[in-house]
């Protein structure tokens, strides 16, 4: 089981994510580290726990602003050897473009796919060289509808990204998650979206999720480092 921790980029600072509500978002406060400095915050998780990878929602760039060009490359600076995620909104094309320049893995999410002209580049990705974020708020899919019946185009990773459970502290939509897995076959089902503590990732862990991604828990210190090992120890 993979635990797979989350840094939240909002006007070039880590941020505390609450349902999805962007406008609501402020600075983290986290006993990690000293400010809001998103570099800072992921040594104070690498220094909690060696995570192999990290998750980098850059918000700036999915709500359409300027992304956060330079914070991956000072990530990897930071922390080398640990695998990046970023989600920073590109679009399928931009992120074709990038995978040969780039090490890091990029998260398609599906609220960024607005045409079909998208759709179609996002199947001729390699499996391998992304992850695709099925994002959900509360009950409605913000994506096209082709992306949930063509489970056999998904990717070897797989994201259930329910926005309405972030930071909620509400616990995880086990129902669609294990709907994901099982339409996902031999694909790996991350969950995102409400994890509490270690009982909720073992939850996930029973119904077949290959991993979580996680935030608050770690901060507020409800997922400890104890716990970590714990988990890390049951691969």
């Amino acid at each position: 089981m993979d635990v797979i921790p989350v840094i939240d980029v909002q006007h070039g600072l880590a941020v505390h994510a609450a349902r999805g509500q962007r406008a609501a978002y402020r600075p983290l406060v986290t006993p990690l580290a000293a400010g809001s400095d998103p570099v800072a915050v992921a040594l104070g998780l690498e220094a909690l726990f060696a995570f192999p990878r990290l998750y980098v929602a850059d918000l700036d760039g999915i709500e359409g602003r300027s992304r956060n060009a330079e914070l991956p490359s000072r990530l990897s600076a930071a922390l080398p050897g640990v695998e990046l995620w970023i989600d920073d909104g590109a679009s399928p094309q931009t992120a074709a473009q990038r995978l040969a320049a780039s090490p890091a893995t990029p998260v398609l999410g599906t609220e960024s796919v607005r045409s079909a002209q998208d759709l179609a580049t996002v199947w001729t990705l390699p499996s391998d060289r992304y992850v695709l974020s099925l994002d959900f708020d509360k009950e409605r899919f913000m994506g096209p509808c082709e992306v949930l019946a063509e489970t056999e185009r998904w990717p070897d990773r797989v994201i259930v990204m329910t926005l309405a459970r972030v930071g909620s502290g509400e616990g995880s939509d086990l129902k669609r998650v294990s709907e994901i897995v099982e339409a996902a076959g031999s694909r790996r089902v991350y969950a995102a979206g409400g994890v509490r503590d270690l009982r909720d990732v073992e939850a996930l862990r029973r119904i077949g999720a290959a991993g979580v991604l996680v935030a608050s828990a770690l901060h507020a210190n409800k997922i400890t480092a104890g716990d970590l090992e714990a988990i890390a120890d049951r691969r």
